[in-house]
């Protein structure tokens, strides 16, 4: 997997994650990992669309 897909990957957990209302400290990824801040990119957006529904 190239690292494009990785971070869309990253995005489209943390928008699953954020609309299931896990907590954030389920991220995969460790800090420094440059797929960290997409995934919680996605985790916000993700509670966004949760908290409008």
């Amino acid at each position: 997997m190239g690292p494009r897909q990785q971070l869309v990957r990253a995005i489209n957990e943390g928008q699953q994650a954020g609309r299931e209302r896990q907590p954030v400290t389920v991220c995969p990824y460790p800090a420094g990992d440059v797929r960290r801040p997409t995934w919680v990119r996605g985790y916000t957006a993700g509670r966004r669309e949760a908290d409008t529904a």
